[in-house]
């Protein structure tokens, strides 16, 4: 299901790549959609500037590693 890697960068925006149009289409079926929202799978980093991102409590994965 796509847009489930949706994140809210919260520090950072500047540094990452622009959105692709695809990439906004799929943002607009997102939940919770924000001005500097962003799927994570979509978004490269420049390295110029540390990034931080939030990943919203209704689009968090609740299966673990090594379970």
């Amino acid at each position: 299901a796509c847009s489930t890697c949706h994140v809210i960068v919260r520090s950072g925006y500047d540094a990452c790549s622009e959105p692709t149009d695809e990439e906004e289409d799929q943002l607009d079926e997102a939940y919770g959609l924000t001005a500097t929202s962003r799927l994570a799978c979509q978004c490269i980093p420049n390295g110029r500037e540390d990034l931080v991102v939030e990943v919203p409590s209704w689009n968090r994965n609740l299966a673990r590693e090594g379970q």
